[in-house]
């Protein structure tokens, strides 16, 4: 099985190339043009978009329309102006827990704490999960009360989220939440399976390291917190982060 080489973009973006298969996933910015690079030599490009924030869904990702297969967008993007700039031929709208399969492609999408949705991809054998902004948002200096509904709200999907399988997940590690920077993440790991983590939507903040007791025992995985674009690691299946 080809391993999978990825490439941070920016905040939530990332470009996950599988051999001459592409996934561009929240791509409001790529500094580096990892995408456009890579581009030639892909024969097949799949790009996905969970929800309508500016620092997630660009119109600007309109540009590889000729090279994509298919764009898979959230529907609240649908309320845009701006989404009238998508190629409507090959764009797909995508509720919470709604699915897509063909072409060896199958896509779920699961809800979010906040806009949209989140993603879980499979193809080839790999299966990818893309969280959007899912995740426990509990911010320093909130209400006690809006506090304890972020809380409920992210437990809540977890149940819908319980056991899932995946050989890497993509999740916030936001660096603005303070002392709560990992609550969301260190449940996520604990309460799935997944074999490998990158920390994403952090943009101007150190990089992140997992503290010694942030896996469950048994359950460390390997873990990638890029901080500049173009940052790339690869991934084996069952194995580590490489450069």
């Amino acid at each position: 099985m080809d391993a999978l080489e990825i490439t941070y973009l920016l905040n939530s973006g990332f470009f996950v190339r599988l051999g001459d298969t592409g996934f561009i996933f929240d791509d409001y910015q790529d500094p580096a043009g990892a995408v456009d690079k890579a581009l030639p030599e892909l024969k097949e490009l799949y790009i996905f978009a969970s929800h309508a924030h500016f620092d997630h869904f660009n119109p600007a990702i309109r540009r590889y329309a000729g090279k994509a297969n298919a764009f898979f967008l959230s529907s609240d993007i649908r309320l845009l102006t701006s989404s009238k700039q998508m190629p409507m031929d090959k764009t797909i709208w995508l509720d919470t827990y709604d699915g897509y399969e063909d072409n060896g492609i199958c896509v779920t999408t699961f809800d979010s704490t906040d806009e949209g949705t989140s993603f879980l991809v499979e193809k080839n054998g790999w299966r990818i999960f893309h969280a959007g902004d899912f995740n426990w948002w509990h911010w320093e200096g909130d209400t006690e009360e809006n506090n304890a509904f972020a809380r409920n709200g992210f437990r809540k999907q977890m149940k819908r989220l319980e056991g899932l399988t995946a050989d890497i997940a993509f999740f916030p590690v936001d660096g603005r939440l303070g002392t709560a920077q990992t609550y969301g993440a260190k449940e996520f790991c604990a309460r799935t399976d997944v074999k490998a983590l990158v920390a994403m939507h952090s943009v101007g903040y150190p990089r992140w390291e997992p503290a010694p007791d942030f896996f469950l025992p048994g359950k460390e995985i390997p873990v990638w917190a890029p901080v500049d674009s173009g940052e790339r690691r690869t991934l084996t299946a069952g194995g580590g982060f490489s450069k």
